[in-house]
């Protein structure tokens, strides 16, 4: 894997202030994130199609003890999303691209599977 690509995408939660090195900051949450201004958010896409269905969410809760489960129902609710990943790629293609989430977790959240599916499979 290219240290570039690596670097190249990163995470970083909503309720973070936004900087120049995130890039592009592109939300892939369902759900805006809660008490969050548009505003002050700096987001530069919403790519909901890319987020978890409601029921793998609601499934999923934020419980790690679902972890290795969800991240296999959602890898396979993102291929169902082919064009909206191709987009995503293009946007990495062109520069740094943050992919900005709302959970609380930052280790068991959609946007580390989305992260990792990227950086794996070209």
């Amino acid at each position: 894997m290219h240290k570039k690509i690596t670097e190249d995408v990163k995470l970083k939660r909503a309720y973070e202030t936004p900087a120049a090195s995130d890039g592009m900051r592109v939300l892939v949450d369902r759900l805006w994130p809660r008490g969050v201004k548009k505003t002050e958010a700096a987001i530069d896409h919403w790519m909901k199609e890319l987020a978890p269905s409601t029921e793998l969410r609601k499934w999923f809760g934020h419980d790690p003890a679902r972890w290795d489960e969800f991240r296999k129902r959602y890898a396979a609710e993102i291929n169902e999303h082919c064009d909206e990943l191709d987009r995503l790629r293009s946007l990495i293609a062109d520069g740094t691209v943050t992919l900005v989430y709302s959970a609380h977790d930052e280790t068991h959240n959609d946007a580390v599977v989305l992260r990792e599916i990227l950086l794996t499979r070209r």
